[in-house]
């Protein structure tokens, strides 16, 4: 196993016109879930110059049935959808929270995908989707998430919250961060590279090089605050790249929900499976199953089991139970993958890692998930109802299952 090399991972704020999209179909599927916990959503968003539209399939008790919308429907599902854009921060000539054009073209789910996934008489619940899912963990970093991609969220986080404030109001709401650490023995020892292109007001910029410099020291400030000294003693520093980022967001460039799962994920340091997490309610797997293997996964890494742990899982629509289950943990583990595979399949609160099962044990069908669609759905505080796959409350089990 190479111990010794460079790797980059990059994150996008949360007004990112690709994120912009994840965060409204997000607010539609926790619309959804508050009327009806068994509400079957699967909401795609496209974001442009003063235009949003929905597309998808829907249904929802008290909202959409039987074909028809419930009075006044319609009309919360726009008021939604501008309040998260306004709770972003876009009040701009080219995208304005309320100004934009909105169209709404969500319809109803399939009959035959519904015969599939709906439990019956003679059947579990089934999954909403064929798929491969992967989790992942390590213990690079305190919420056992690989450090690039954690150091590139908490730069924008920390840019956002400046902006929302007003200690930064040069900042404007999309941006983009980029960080290269330099590992050895496979830990992270020098932060060799950092790249922030972010939005900025009118004037910040290279036609005016003392705001541009005001633009680049707060930058820099950030950066220190986030990243630890010992790692910034060899940093190139590309901030504002191409001199001046001005028009942004969905003016700048059309946005789509789950066009940056990288992102919402590990940052490229494990594999990703075959969907987007966003606009999906947890009947989906590539959302629910991906969030059972990585709790199964940071547990496996907080027992001191390994010290990366990557696990996949696989379903077939309609099929409750998983077709497979892969544990690796990277020759760090202290007992064989093979008796971690079978460990997490004994848990009994488990049950087996049915679909029916992951969203009982997780407690996923809540209106829990406009949070996880900026700044990464892992690595995040277990708080309440939100992010319960970062809890790492299986350890004991699997080490009464591995004694």
């Amino acid at each position: 196993m190479r111990t010794d090399y460079l790797f980059t991972s990059e994150s996008v704020s949360e007004g990112h016109p690709d994120k912009v999209s994840d965060q409204i179909s997000d607010a539609i599927v926790d619309l959804f879930l508050s009327k009806d916990p068994e509400a079957r959503i699967a909401c795609e968003t496209l974001t442009t110059t003063q235009l949003v539209v929905l597309a998808g399939e829907i249904r929802c008790k008290g909202v959409y049935e039987n074909g028809e919308w419930a009075p006044g429907a319609q009309e919360e599902i726009e008021r939604t959808v501008r309040e998260t854009v306004k709770r972003i921060g876009y009040a701009q000539d080219g995208f304005h929270w309320e100004k934009f054009e909105f169209i709404n073209r969500l319809h109803g789910q399939s009959a035959h995908i519904a015969q599939g996934v709906d439990a019956g008489e003679n059947k579990d619940e089934g999954a909403g989707d064929q798929g491969i899912m992967f989790g992942y963990a390590t213990d690079e970093t305190p919420g056992l998430m690989p450090a690039t991609l954690y150091y590139s969220h908490k730069i924008l986080e920390r840019m956002a919250a400046d902006r929302h404030s007003g200690a930064a109001p040069f900042l404007e709401p999309d941006a983009k961060s980029q960080v290269t650490l330099r590992y050895e023995g496979s830990l992270p020892v020098a932060a060799t590279a950092i790249v922030v292109s972010t939005q900025h007001k009118a004037g910040y910029d290279e036609n005016d090089p003392a705001k541009q410099a005001e633009l680049e020291a707060y930058v820099k400030s950030v950066i220190a605050d986030v990243i630890p000294p010992v790692l910034l003693r060899e940093t190139e520093y590309f901030i504002n790249p191409t001199g001046s980022f001005e028009i942004g967001g969905p003016d700048g460039d059309a946005g789509l929900t789950g066009r940056k799962i990288i992102v919402d994920t590990y940052g490229g340091a494990a594999p990703h499976g075959g969907g987007a997490f966003s606009g999906k309610d947890p009947t989906k797997v590539d959302r629910s199953a991906a969030y059972i293997t990585r709790y199964l996964a940071k547990n496996v890494v907080a027992a001191g089991l390994a010290t990366r742990c990557t696990i996949q899982i696989a379903y077939a629509i309609g099929v409750s139970k998983p077709l497979s289950l892969y544990v690796d943990t990277h020759e760090t583990g202290t007992v064989g993958d093979d008796k971690i595979e079978q460990a997490i399949l004994g848990i009994a609160k488990l049950g087996g890692l049915t679909p029916r099962a992951i969203r009982t044990h997780l407690g996923l069908n809540k209106p829990i998930y406009q949070p996880t669609a900026a700044y990464g759905h892992f690595g995040r505080k277990a708080e309440g109802d939100f992010f319960p796959w970062e809890r790492t409350d299986l350890v004991d089990d699997l080490k009464a299952a591995l004694a």
